[in-house]
Formats: C-alpha cells, sequence, structure tokens
C-alpha cells in the first residue's frame, strides 16, 4: 500500500510554523500543525516516522494518523487550523421551551391536595401523568427552577407587594417583573 504524502508550498509551511510558535492556541491544534509539519516531504525533507513522532509530541499514533488524513481530505491550510463547529448541541435539551411554559404554569398554580407546596419530584409525576413529557429528572426540573428564580419552597400564603392573588406570592426578585 502507497502511504500518503504531505508536499507542502512554502507558504503554507510558513503559515504552520507560525502557528505552531507564536500566539495563543489550542494545544490540540497546535500539535495538529507541528504534526503536518513533521510528515511535509516537501523540498526533498524526509518525512518523520508516525511513532517517533507521536512519541516526541506526546500524542498517540492515531492522533498523527487523524490529523494526516484531516489535513489531506480538506486540502487548506486556514481550514486545517480551524476547530470544527458543532452543528447541534451534544444532546438536545429535554425542556424545550413549550415544556418550561407547562413547568412554571403548574409550579405557580396550587399544590397537590394534601402538601403545602411543590416538590421536585411532585412536578415530574404531575408532568409525566398530564403527558408533558415521557420521562423526566427532578434535577432538570431543578436547574429549570434555579435558572428561572422560581422558589417554591418558599411560597407563602399571604399577599405579595406586586401582586393582589394570594397563590402567586413567589420568592422572586422584584426586578424580574420590571
Amino acid at each position: 500500500m502507497r502511504r500518503k504524502r504531505i508536499e507542502l508550498r512554502m507558504k503554507d509551511r510558513t503559515e504552520l510554523e507560525r502557528f505552531s510558535t507564536t500566539g495563543v492556541h489550542s494545544v490540540r491544534l497546535v500539535n495538529r500543525s507541528k504534526i503536518i509539519l513533521a510528515l511535509d516531504q516537501s523540498g526533498g525533507r524526509p518525512a518523520e516516522k508516525q511513532e517517533g513522532l507521536a512519541k516526541r509530541l506526546g500524542v498517540s499514533r492515531q492522533a498523527v494518523i487523524d490529523a494526516r488524513d484531516t489535513f489531506l481530505a480538506l486540502k487548506s491550510v486556514p481550514l486545517f487550523l480551524q476547530r470544527k463547529k458543532r452543528e447541534t448541541p451534544p444532546v438536545p435539551p429535554k425542556i424545550t421551551g413549550e415544556l418550561e411554559a407547562h413547568i412554571i404554569a403548574l409550579v405557580c398554580g396550587r399544590a397537590l391536595e394534601g402538601c403545602a407546596h411543590w416538590s421536585l419530584r411532585l412536578l415530574v409525576e404531575k408532568c409525566v401523568e398530564l403527558g408533558y413529557s415521557e420521562t423526566m429528572s427532578h434535577m432538570s426540573i431543578s436547574g429549570l427552577l434555579k435558572n428561572t428564580r422560581l422558589k417554591p419552597h418558599l411560597k407563602t400564603g399571604r399577599s405579595c407587594a406586586w401582586t393582589k392573588n394570594r397563590f402567586s406570592c413567589w420568592a422572586m426578585p422584584a426586578s424580574r417583573f420590571r
């Protein structure tokens, strides 16, 4: 099997050398540029062995192979030196805007009979029962309540200064309503 050769133009080589020696860049990208410089065979230079290169840079042999293959596929130094942007988040969010609105409406209402206030686990059970979500974690609801600064455990039965409704009194900063 014939090895894949990397032959850089002088302009590309100087760009990689400058990238790997100056500025503040991620270690991964600097190592990738050093890998390509070491594998360059332009101008009669011999390519460094992959095992020795990996050991010298403190990366795996597979990282050397991946960097070489990526460079050969892109055929462009500027594209090679950029991090690839993620198209989607690693895990889609479980609580969407609509579900968040349902949960907040549920929390702002009266608690179940026999309960002084909503607990996280009660909210999960009610959301599943109402069909808002098939499964849900109480920690997801905890994060939602924290981000929206809702504190149902501090809900009081007396009237609030900014509302006449006795059951919508929450321990939230007044600035949130302005």
